[in-house]
């Protein structure tokens, strides 16, 4: 597929990610703050934010590796851009998509936390190190949850890659009703994956100040926020393509529009979670993932396992 430079920067790229990463942000802000009874900020919040931290200095601890510490939030924001570059978000295909790329995406959106992990642990601040170890120990408790629940529905659609699932589930909408746990799971998962509450965990302001980015300023912190606000609308499409493919075929305006819809409602229900959960200890989260999450999705993944062998169209 011939994908022109334009497409990769500006639209459906960079840019684009990068404008509706804020809007997003926004609309989360905004239903978390009428959930707790406040007004909350104005839209153009996130924007300015991202203005204020781009123009102020870049400062680099004494002690940090200078170069690990540089180079992590631009790994981390150029991962979840390229995944995108994977995901049906409206007219039926990806930018890029082949067989296998549902596990391409998986793989690239795990770096951007890898990416944490060592932009805390080179920043070598006791604050930063901490939120470092707890970012790597909450990925290995909800991230194979995650990865079970978006191939399990590639078993009934005998297809590993993104594009195909969401062409077969919207070719076949009632098979849909069969993904329901995994599509619980997987926002679940999402939230220790987003590091919101109540897995907010490696951040903890209470407790470790900001944990991972405690050490981080100037641009080097609007990247990183900007990478956390892309995320959410990238795991958001994620989701949408493999659990509500609906419309997903079509095109144009209104292709855009239910797209936007869908990635809304997935957001409004992470920030209805956020709201109303309070912050747990990082042993209670792992013990929760793979006590009750991981289950979940071993018997999401046996149902679509079951049904492709009494329908036949399973892989």
């Amino acid at each position: 597929m011939s994908v022109s430079l334009f497409e990769m920067i500006v639209f459906p790229g960079f840019i684009f990610l990068g404008v509706m990463g804020m809007l997003f942000e926004y609309l989360d802000r905004i239903v978390y703050a009428r959930l707790q009874n406040r007004k909350g900020p104005p839209w153009f919040q996130p924007f300015a934010d991202f203005i204020k931290m781009g123009s102020k200095e870049d400062i680099i601890p004494r002690e940090a590796d200078s170069g690990m510490f540089v180079l992590s939030p631009l790994l981390a924001v150029t991962a979840v851009v390229v995944s995108a570059f994977y995901i049906p978000m409206w007219g039926g295909k990806a930018l890029f998509s082949f067989f296998g790329d549902a596990v391409v995406v998986i793989y690239l959106l795990t770096i951007p936390t890898v990416a944490y992990f060592f932009a805390g642990w080179y920043s070598t601040s006791l604050y930063s190190t901490v939120g470092a170890v707890r970012t790597l120990t909450q990925l290995f408790a909800y991230e194979v949850p995650l990865f079970l629940v978006i191939l399990a529905p590639g078993i009934l659609a005998n297809t590993w890659s993104l594009s195909g699932m969401a062409e077969f589930y919207s070719q076949n909408p009632l098979l849909c009703v069969t993904n329901v746990v995994g599509f619980m799971v997987a926002i679940v998962a999402l939230q220790g994956k987003l590091e919101r509450t109540p897995f907010d965990i490696p951040e903890a302001k209470t407790e470790i100040v900001g944990g991972t980015f405690t050490e981080y300023s100037g641009r080097l912190l609007a990247f990183l926020k900007l990478t956390h606000s892309v995320k959410t609308v990238v795991v958001a499409a994620l989701v949408s393509a493999v659990f509500l493919p609906f419309g997903v075929e079509i095109g144009g305006v209104l292709g855009f529009a239910i797209f936007i819809v869908k990635i809304a409602v997935i957001v409004c229900i992470l920030s209805a979670f956020k709201a109303a959960l309070a912050r747990i200890r990082i042993e209670q989260m792992v013990d929760f993932c793979w006590r009750y999450v991981a289950p979940a999705a071993i018997f999401q993944l046996l149902i679509s396992m079951v049904l492709g062998a009494l329908t036949g169209c399973g892989v």
